[in-house]
């Protein structure tokens, strides 16, 4: 019997991988002669890059580069088997994981540190590069990345303007005279589900803000902000980002890659299939299971167990989903080729607790599922 295991992390308690090897020794009690293919997944956050890496056997990049708040972080890229395929995870150099809670303030958080990353890449010969945009701390409509990449700023003085989401609103002229030449050679493949635009209510300042420490007034100086850039751009590239779909993902750095660069933007988990060769591995399946830490509602518009559900669904085979925890609304996940859903906790405990012995729950979930499938099969 072949069974495809290809979940996406456990975030705070195990990587794709660990969660991979964990439903593995769960099947493998039941059916140890199994031939199992793990294909450790994520969704364009988290983990893609290691995914990514793994599946063509690249390499991971250590850098040195400024955070959110222009301390020096340490953050990596990813170059893989191809040698010319860059993969960034843009919360490695700008995201809210960088920031302690008490101090956020998109005010003047800046994604200048994601510039560096993939200027850094260009030194090192790279010409495609996959962008996950999830996580960030940032809300300046990718300023900072620009700033980074060579791209001048300046204000009514001539000067260039400082660095995070306020300061956009000092920007009167966009010079791209020094702006990295080696971009026009690049192809950008965007990692986002968001398709928020770029200002207004369901803007990037309004909808995202909050949970980068924006305070009602700092979601209205920013979001205004935001639209003086947008004037800006629109009058220097002719495109107009204030509703366009897309523009507000990660704090307005959508907006900078559909104004500023050859991008294309996809759903990170098809992107994450694509490279991984899902489809391929998942050819004479009988089963697969998926899962990550929480399920939901949300899950449909595009996290990993929907996309590895869709894909296993266009084959037929089954799709088991192993969860954390389980939210409201999961009936709308049935429709898209999901068979079943198994929380992995088996008794109240604290949240810390579960965590800690989230590979040990993966383990004996695997397993009971197995068992019941394989009475099932044997019909």
């Amino acid at each position: 019997m072949k069974i495809v295991i290809a979940p996406d992390s456990f975030k705070g308690s195990l990587t794709a991988l660990e969660a991979s090897q964990a439903i593995d020794r769960g099947v493998k009690k039941v059916l140890p002669a199994a031939e199992t293919v793990l294909v450790p997944v994520a969704d364009g956050g988290e983990g893609t890059m290691d995914s990514l890496v793994a599946a063509t056997n690249g390499r991971k990049v250590e850098v040195t580069v400024k955070g959110p708040l222009l301390d020096s972080v340490q953050a990596a890229y990813g170059i893989l088997g191809d040698q010319e395929t860059c993969v960034i995870e843009m919360a490695s150099a700008s995201g809210l994981c960088l920031v302690e809670s008490d101090k956020l303030n998109p005010l003047i958080a800046t994604t200048y540190g994601t510039g560096e990353l993939i200027q850094k890449a260009l030194n090192d010969g790279c010409r495609k590069f996959i962008l996950g945009i999830g996580g960030s701390a940032t809300n300046d409509g990718g300023v900072g990345m620009l700033q980074a990449l060579g791209m001048k700023l300046l204000d009514l003085e001539g000067k260039s303007v400082g660095f995070g989401g306020a300061e956009l609103s000092r920007i009167v002229e966009i010079n791209t005279q020094d702006f990295d030449s080696r971009i026009a050679e690049c192809e950008f493949i965007i990692a986002s589900d968001v398709q928020n635009p770029l200002v207004g209510p369901d803007g990037a300042s309004s909808v995202f803000g909050p949970q980068k420490g924006a305070t009602p007034v700092m979601v209205d100086l920013l979001d205004k902000a935001l639209s003086i850039w947008a004037d800006l751009v629109e009058t220097k590239t002719g495109i107009r980002l204030h509703n366009k779909a897309g523009a507000g993902a990660a704090g307005g750095i959508g907006g900078a890659f559909q104004a500023f660069f050859s991008a294309e933007t996809k759903r990170g988990v098809d992107i994450v299939i694509e490279y991984t060769k899902l489809g391929e591995k998942l050819h004479g399946a009988h089963c697969v299971f998926t899962g990550e830490g929480q399920i939901d509602y949300q899950t449909a518009s595009g996290k990993t167990p929907m996309g590895v559900a869709e894909e296993a669904k266009k084959q037929g085979i089954p799709v088991f989903v192993l969860a954390g925890s389980i939210g409201t609304g999961i009936d709308v996940l049935y429709n898209h080729g999901i068979t079943s859903i198994h929380s992995l906790v088996n008794a109240p405990m604290p949240l810390q607790e579960a965590m800690e012995r989230g590979a040990e729950f993966l383990e004996v979930s695997a397993e009971q599922v197995m068992r019941t499938f394989l009475a099932s099969f044997k019909k």
